[in-house]
């Protein structure tokens, strides 16, 4: 699984060409996970949150995640394969 955070999650298409490139389905979000870390690190600091775990399980269901299942790999595989053919052309020049 590839887990994409930030603002990035906000694009479904990068999402779903993550996903189709990797050949790994891609779990998005959330959104503000920097600001979401650093509050939760805040919380356990002060005692408010006994650990680190009980945090993540808090900004886990404090918004719904995205999912995105790989598709058209093919696709991918082959211009992947194009562009190293491409490099190998280059190198040998």
């Amino acid at each position: 699984v590839l887990h994409i955070l930030g603002g990035g999650t906000k694009d479904r298409l990068l999402s779903q060409m993550s996903a189709n490139s990797t050949g790994l389905p891609v779990v998005a979000g959330p959104v503000e996970a920097t600001a979401l870390g650093n509050f939760i690190i805040q919380l356990v600091a002060l005692g408010a949150l006994p650990d680190l775990a009980s945090g993540r399980a808090a900004i886990a269901r404090s918004e719904p995640l995205k999912r995105y299942a790989p598709a058209d790999t093919d696709a991918w595989d082959n211009a992947y394969e194009t562009y190293r053919k491409i490099l190998t052309l280059r190198s040998e020049q």
